[in-house]
């Protein structure tokens, strides 16, 4: 098939759409220059599934790696002269000295703070105890890091590897494995776990759809512990690999589960609803509601590829992101309508988009993270670019000194959609101002422990 994604628009005299189809060229056979080329014209929404975008099974694309496995199929995409620069660039920022992310270069002290009186949950310890014993010598050694250990920051989203850290489930026995997705079910709330494991399984059925499971599958993950598994005393773990990425931590009765990562291109099928359904609902309700004075503010561009943007602004690979991978240090200016300039029905809504982004959480320390979201709300900013009808692809932030939260719709990668569909999803979750791998309240903790 010759795959026509049905979003090229056209003015009256079709001026613009010549220039987009100018501006759109490869740039190394798996992104093009559409995604981020400025348009005048509305970004319209694929009428059409997703499986309309499929590329036919004989494309170079596919057909040049079918067959490898990860590592071949990492080397042969180092050979990419653009992700040659976009591992440069990744590389200067991993090497950097972890400070996080702030919005104006000045870290904001005395935000996070630990329970007097901390209660404990013994179930992720437990888990990680199992998987442990489960595993060899060698495999211990593999798996286990420093509690601040600089691997944290090696997380990563694409198929092909950039870091390889910790143990890679699909190298694992069936029943090692298992021990591992059981140390991540017992450290997240049941819907957190669906959620995650519901983007591993949409990673495996696009590795079906384009036929490389060697290369995407549920089992393409990494998986790390840091520190030593115990009740009150830091530690933690990581699961990373294409469209998910989860860093939790344990330290005095908190959990932190932050940076996070979750994606999926398609983002539904027909077995698996729409991985964001009930945030996209809502985030929609908010910014529905929004009158002409309040849209002044919130709506920053009126489409997620507005000419109006800055050069810079959009990265054809992290599209409109600004809190993905490696990006732990970065100063992200607050922008959209402030909180305390949204009506109640408005903040509640805004709140729930919030908790969504928290639901990995388990119950009662997503209350206590929301908690410290509530201390902020008048100093809490929402950012929306595009239409707010659902009839465009759209982005949006939530930022606060102590949240920062991103869902935003992309080009295809693997599906051949060249401009952004609501089939394929990012989100990130990050807290600033320092706490990100709850490196706040580790630092709280070893204070009261001196």
């Amino acid at each position: 098939m010759s795959p026509n994604n049905g979003q090229d628009g056209k003015d009256s005299e079709g001026s613009q759409a010549d220039q987009a189809d100018q501006a759109d060229q490869n740039i190394d056979g798996f992104f093009s220059t559409a995604r981020v080329a400025a348009r005048r014209e509305s970004v319209e929404l694929p009428t059409d599934s997703y499986t309309h975008y499929l590329f036919d099974l004989d494309e170079p694309k596919l057909a040049d790696v079918r067959g490898m496995g990860y590592e071949e199929f990492s080397q042969d995409r180092y050979q990419a002269p653009f992700l040659q620069d976009l591992l440069a660039s990744w590389r200067s920022l991993y090497d950097e000295p972890f400070t996080g992310i702030t919005s104006d270069g000045v870290m904001r002290r005395g935000l996070y703070d630990l329970p007097e009186r901390p209660s404990t949950d013994p179930a992720p310890q437990r888990a990680a105890e199992q998987l442990l014993a489960a595993l060899t010598d060698e495999e211990r050694e593999s798996v286990g890091h420093p509690v601040t250990a600089q691997e944290w920051r090696a997380w990563s989203n694409p198929e092909f590897v950039v870091h390889r850290v910790g143990l890679r489930l699909e190298n694992l026995t069936a029943e090692k494995a298992e021990a591992v997705l059981a140390v991540v079910r017992a450290s997240l709330s049941p819907e957190g776990y669906e959620r995650v494991t519901g983007a591993m399984q949409l990673n495996g059925v696009l590795g079906e759809l384009v036929d490389l499971p060697t290369v995407m599958n549920d089992r393409s993950y990494w998986f790390s512990l840091f520190g030593q598994p115990g009740p009150l005393a830091p530690w933690g773990w990581q699961l990373f690999g294409h469209h998910v990425a989860v860093n939790f931590v344990s330290v005095g009765g908190r959990h932190v589960v932050a940076p996070v990562f979750l994606g999926a291109e398609p983002a539904l099928t027909e077995e698996h609803p729409p991985l964001f359904a009930a945030r996209e609902e809502a985030a929609l309700e908010l910014a529905g509601s929004l009158s002409a004075e309040q849209r002044a503010s919130a709506i920053v561009y009126d489409s997620v590829l507005d000419p109006a943007m800055p050069e810079g602004r959009l990265h054809p690979a992290d599209e409109r992101h600004v809190a993905g991978a490696f990006q732990d240090n970065r100063v992200i200016p607050y922008e959209g309508i402030r909180g305390s300039d949204l009506t109640e029905r408005q903040r509640t809504l805004l709140r729930t988009v919030a908790a969504d982004f928290l639901l990995l959480l388990k119950a009662a320390q997503r209350e206590a993270t929301l908690a410290q979201y509530d201390a902020h709300v008048d100093d809490t900013w929402f950012a929306w670019y595009g239409a707010t009808d659902g009839s465009q692809p759209f982005y949006l932030r939530i930022q606060s000194p102590v949240i920062i939260a991103e869902l935003d719709h992309h080009a295809g990668v693997w599906l051949a959609n060249r401009l952004p569909a609501r089939f394929h999803v990012h989100t990130t979750l990050r807290h600033p101002n320092g706490n990100d791998y709850g490196r706040a309240l580790i630092a709280r903790w070893r204070e009261r422990e001196e």
